[in-house]
């Protein structure tokens, strides 16, 4: 399959991690931020491939992961209200809060309904024009965009029943505040391929800059994160620490400018 299995290709595999051992002299602490990459990483059997020089460590990996309890506990006092339908995303039903999660909610016969998109949502809305329909906005910029093209939508159609409780989170600053954390010293970061396909390249500037640490933007396949990390090593070894894209077939420097001003039109950053 085009874009696919020529990205799985074992021979070339082979010969990036011949590179990555020729290259790797120093020790580098590499950190995945996005949990596809890590699932591809753990997949592939990457970490196993890689010279001892070589340490790959896992970081929050969703934006799940990085929601806070007050969010799921305003999620589920929601569920709980009359006349009021919650949809969500399937990876959000477990997630604890301070007492309860949204599936012992529905438990306790709350209206939640699980959708594989916010179009899903947006009808459910419509069906049900004297109920209050909420879906809970959860995601990082990969999300964010249909989410906010549909707000729009609903405006057009004057849906007035339809609302979303924004939990969207950028990406970027939730970077800044792991590596001001001091906690872990990292010498390099794959960075998030989907999220770099709506933001660019160009937002990650400031980790090179600020905490001298090597950035690649990575796709998923074995050989796009073997790329990144002899491209990681590379910048390592050279002592010049930089954004550089491994993943051009998704991600231009500037990002999908579309995607950008939908955001930016409707979204506010908070904080």
């Amino acid at each position: 399959m085009k874009f696919i299995d020529e990205y799985r290709d074992a021979e070339l595999g082979k010969k990036l991690v011949n590179r990555i051992e020729q290259l790797s002299s120093k020790p580098a602490r590499l950190m995945e931020f996005c949990g596809g990459h890590t699932v591809a990483i753990m997949r592939s059997g990457i970490r196993q491939l890689l010279p001892p020089t070589v340490e790959m460590l896992s970081g929050p990996g969703c934006p799940v992961c990085v929601t806070a309890n007050a969010d799921i506990d305003k999620a589920i006092a929601l569920a709980h209200m009359p006349n009021v339908i919650i949809t969500t995303f399937g990876d959000m039903m477990k997630v604890p809060g301070s007492y309860s999660s949204l599936q012992q909610a529905r438990a306790e016969e709350a209206d939640i309904r699980i959708v594989y998109s916010i179009q899903d949502a947006l009808q459910i809305a419509r069906d049900n024009p004297k109920r209050s329909v909420i879906f809970i906005g959860i995601g990082f910029e990969t999300t964010a965009p249909t989410i906010a093209a549909s707000i729009l939508q609903a405006k057009e159609e004057k849906i007035g029943n339809f609302y979303v409780l924004c939990l969207l989170k950028l990406c970027p600053p939730v970077m800044k505040a792991l590596l001001d954390l001091s906690e872990i010293k990292l010498d390099g970061i794959v960075c998030p391929g989907h999220v770099s396909v709506i933001i660019g390249s160009r937002p990650y500037g400031f980790i090179p800059r600020d905490y001298g640490i090597a950035c690649v933007v990575s796709g998923f396949e074995p050989l796009d994160i073997l790329l990144s990390v002899a491209m990681l090593v590379e910048q390592i070894e050279n002592g010049k620490p930089r954004v550089e894209i491994a993943y051009r077939r998704g991600v231009k420097p500037e990002g999908n400018r579309r995607a950008l001003e939908l955001m930016d039109n409707v979204f506010e950053v908070d904080g």
